[in-house]
């Protein structure tokens, strides 16, 4: 789930501006891109905060990055994804109706990422799988609590250093990542961006939709107005999805399909 502002050419509700989106990936390749995506985000923004607590998850999170990249060949298939998104859009440049200045500057953003992936260099989280101190913290971090000053006391004279001088090392420590976290950033703006968006309604809080055979869809997004008051789940794979929107419950209570007839924004992305 996200919550945002669409860009202009995605808004059908101009009138409300802020909303709620949420996202259901429909093959497993998006479905790790997705979760790499929420992990660069929760590094980031713990980058920004200044206390020890804030620097500790941003290490629990790259290690979840770097084990992310251990069970499953992220780069290889990132790179089938922006191939595969390059020779899509390179077919477009004979299309008269095709904006050609926008269609060459994202090509020109997709050529130098694949460039970088390809070469044998490229080993994202070598650097911090060759760190005792995150191996360390790594083996504690299944414990509840193991990662108490008494139980990582080097782990503890890190995180009482000065904001800067983290800040620096972690941003070290992740050199090798940052091409991992550009690609996969591209390829989920590009997938996000092939929607057209269109208004519809779920009958009774539920909509279902079926896919043709072939088709390109990868990801499902469900645009909600920010005053709505229920939340969407949405299941799928390849052949259909459906969306059902739930009332949240009172504490104690089970969380309900709403019977009332509500209207979103869908997005079929894919390219």
């Amino acid at each position: 789930m996200q919550s945002a502002r669409p860009s202009p050419q995605q808004q059908l509700f101009p009138e409300t501006g802020a909303c709620t989106i949420y996202e259901q990936p429909l093959n497993e390749r998006i479905r790790c891109f997705l979760r790499l995506e929420y992990l660069f985000q929760s590094v980031a923004e713990c980058m920004q905060g200044k206390t020890a607590l804030s620097a500790r998850q941003a290490v629990a999170n790259l290690i979840d990055i770097t084990d992310q990249l251990t069970r499953a060949d992220i780069k290889g298939d990132l790179i089938k994804e922006l191939e595969r998104h390059a020779a899509t859009l390179g077919a477009l440049r004979s299309n008269p109706g095709v904006n050609q200045l926008t269609l060459e500057n994202t090509l020109s953003r997709l050529d130098p990422v694949l460039s970088a992936l390809r070469s044998p260099a490229c080993q994202p989280g070598q650097r911090m799988r060759q760190l005792e101190l995150v191996t360390q913290v790594r083996q504690r971090l299944a414990i509840p609590g193991g990662l108490c000053s008494f139980d990582l006391p080097a782990f503890h004279f890190w995180l009482s250093r000065e904001h800067p001088v983290r800040v620096a090392q972690l941003n070290d420590w992740m050199g090798d990542l940052r091409l991992i976290e550009e690609g996969v950033a591209l390829a989920l703006t590009l997938i996000r961006e092939s929607a057209v968006p269109q208004k519809v309604a779920a009958s009774g809080g539920f909509y279902q939709q079926n896919l043709e055979p072939g088709s390109s869809c990868q990801l499902v997004r469900v645009v909600l107005n920010a005053e709505e008051t229920v939340f969407a789940e949405i299941s799928g794979g390849k052949h259909r999805f459906t969306v059902r929107f739930i009332r949240p419950a009172e504490p104690g209570s089970r969380p309900q399909q709403t019977g009332e007839t509500v209207h979103f924004e869908l997005q079929c992305c894919g390219l």
